[in-house]
């Protein structure tokens, strides 16, 4: 902006003719967004708006369609996932376990040695056709020679014969506490390793594969970032994470913040790596970092979501819920007291009542001696918690913070505790009625997708991706109360409140454009949203179509193998009403599987009909002919 244009008043860039989504009370809908120093200068009509533009300003036309606050996740592993992003095939989104065979199998021939082929997390058996995983038979038979590590939410992961030779597993290896690895009937491992109760198996056989190095490492984060912005994220609030060490592990995200390449902002939260050490940890940790330190990008939140390993009561619904062991109130008291006195926000890690109950004991004796008003300490998950464990939430000044697990796993739930149990898992609606803070998040990468709109999708519907219809009406939130879930309600998960989540007069300009409205979708096309253009601080981060020549490009995805360049992230589901002729889901899984990489592509790059047969006839792909 010139000092002719700061002068007068103007503003920098302007949006009009939108359907504005303000989710400011005062002045709800608008048509256009004025936009000055990185902050909202105006929500109004198109000639309010118009009436600030000066010769430097910039006026972008978004066509009529919706446009909300960037949207705030208040549980994400970002700054891991990033450092590995480059490296995963992500099945997220994929219908059919043909496709995400093919994807495997396209992924494994692409892949050098020793590099191994990794997926993640972000999918469930449930969201394919199939209703089931691939066997260890169908992964070797598709890699014989290639280590492949597939991780299915925090219950399992399975390894082919190449990826058990890698990590050194034999029949004389034991099963570490917490977990098993299945063996054949001569006591060879198979190949799959079994979380029982906890993942620590699964961290750590991951944690044994290579690593990318630090340039390509910083290369990764950008384009999980970006991929972030294309769903219209602008903030995340970084729940820590196993084997994610601080302050080494947050090195490449600071030289980013430094550099001036982040598109997201981000609060993290420090996390506990060692049991039995973690009191030393936060003693160390309040030495160096104060919350709140840091710029409106990047800067220190607090504690968690790991706080004593005592107190973790991993969330596999497939074995019965875990009793905490009777150490865990004399290991969390001294960790609470510490954060207490020095004025930290913590969150921390509670899937069932029970664990809540035992760490509100906790939590209600220090604040005898240390008052934790004013603390914004939260819970995350809760899925089993009571209307009574609400309450002495709401007394003690909590939070909690939600996340869209049971879309994934609902139906494991609904076969160990019944339908009726399920309706309330967690009791979000009921959350809201007793004035808790309540904020929404993905828990992504490792468990459920970072994509927003499934979660999203899950509050509006109260379906899981397999289609299983867990919530009666009275558990369900209507669009506007979930989208201020994602947004304005996230602030106080990271100590925000009144800076963003709004498209108000002074906040962050935090912006996203969408390709569909929201608000007028069918319900299970909610989860198909994506951006059109994502603005962070009034600065394009994401354009795609009409907008793509608005962002900066990113570099190439690297090393040149990754699956990134090959499939992207997310995988869209075809969407005939685009008007782009591609034959259906299991059709084309059926015939090729290059579905998720050939559709996204064309869509992307706005193929009309009549050109998509020579399209996906250059990417090897038959099923044109379908």
């Amino acid at each position: 902006m010139t000092a002719e244009t700061a002068d007068a008043g103007t503003a920098d860039l302007i949006l009009f003719n939108g359907r504005v989504t303000t989710l400011d009370r005062a002045n709800p809908a608008a048509a256009a967004v004025a936009i000055r120093d990185g902050r909202i200068l105006l929500a109004g009509t198109d000639a309010e708006a118009m009436a600030l533009a000066g010769p430097a300003t910039r006026t972008v036309d978004v066509g009529g369609r919706r446009v909300i606050p960037g949207l705030i996740d208040s549980h994400m592993h970002i700054i891991r996932g990033g450092l590995n992003y480059n490296m995963e095939l992500r099945w997220d989104g994929v219908r059919s376990l043909a496709q995400a065979l093919e994807m495997l199998k396209r992924q494994v021939d692409n892949t050098p040695a020793p590099q191994w082929v990794r997926v993640v997390g972000g999918f469930t058996e449930h969201q394919f056709a199939e209703k089931r995983l691939p066997t260890l038979e169908e992964i070797n038979a598709i890699a014989p020679d290639t280590p492949v590590f597939i991780l299915h939410l925090y219950d399992r992961a399975l390894l082919n014969g190449a990826a058990l030779r890698a990590v050194g597993y034999t029949r004389d290896t034991p099963n570490p506490p917490g977990g098993e690895i299945l063996r054949d009937a001569a006591g060879n491992p198979t190949g799959l390793l079994v979380a029982k109760p906890n993942a620590t198996i699964l961290y750590a056989t991951l944690a044994r594969g290579p690593k990318l190095p630090p340039e390509y490492q910083k290369n990764s984060t950008r384009h999980f970032m970006r991929e972030v912005n294309r769903l219209g994220v602008t903030s995340v609030i970084d729940a820590g994470g196993g084997f994610q060490n601080y302050p080494d592990d947050y090195a490449i995200i600071e030289e980013l913040h430094r550099e001036g390449h982040l598109t997201v902002r981000i609060a993290y939260n420090l996390f506990t790596q060692k049991p039995k050490e973690e009191l030393a940890d936060f003693a160390g940790w309040a030495r160096q970092v104060t919350p709140g330190q840091g710029d409106d990008l990047y800067r220190a939140n607090g504690a968690g979501e790991m706080l004593v390993y005592s107190a973790a009561d991993f969330e596999d619904f497939q074995v019965a819920r875990p009793d905490m062991p009777a150490s865990m109130e004399g290991d969390l008291e001294p960790v609470i007291r510490l954060l207490a006195e020095n004025r930290w926000p913590w969150r921390l890690h509670a899937t069932y009542d029970e664990t809540i109950s035992r760490a509100l004991d906790v939590f209600e004796k220090v604040n005898r001696d240390v008052p934790l008003e004013g603390l914004n300490w939260f819970f995350d998950h809760a899925e089993t918690i009571t209307d009574r464990n609400i309450e002495r939430i709401a007394r003690l000044g909590g939070g909690i913070a939600v996340q869209h697990r049971m879309a994934f796993q609902g139906e494991y739930f609904a076969e160990r505790y019944g339908h009726r149990a399920a309706e309330r898992t967690p009791p979000v609606r009921r959350m809201l009625d007793m004035g808790v803070p309540v904020g929404a998040g993905t828990d992504a990468t490792r468990v459920a997708s970072y994509n927003p709109w499934v979660s999203l999708g899950w509050l509006v519907t109260g379906k899981t991706l397999g289609g299983l219809s867990l919530y009666p009406a009275s558990n369900r939130l209507d669009r506007e109360t979930a989208l201020r879930l994602w947004t304005e309600a996230n602030t106080w998960f990271s100590s925000e409140p009144g800076k963003k989540g709004r498209i108000a007069p002074g906040q962050l300009a935090d912006i996203a454009v969408l390709e569909q409205d929201y608000f007028a979708v069918p319900e299970d096309a909610i989860q198909d949203i994506t951006a059109v253009l994502t603005l962070l601080g009034g600065r394009p981060v994401h354009g795609a179509g009409d907008f793509a020549g608005l962002a900066p490009e990113l570099p190439p995805a690297m090393p040149d193998w990754s699956p990134v360049r090959r499939f992207g992230g997310y995988q869209e589901r075809a969407r005939p009403e685009k008007g782009l002729a591609f034959a259906s889901l299991c059709g084309c899984a059926r015939a090729c599987g290059v579905h998720g990489h050939g559709h996204a592509a064309a869509w992307g790059a706005g193929v009309p009909v009549a050109d998509a047969g020579a399209f996906w006839g250059a990417l090897g792909c038959g099923c044109w002919a379908v």
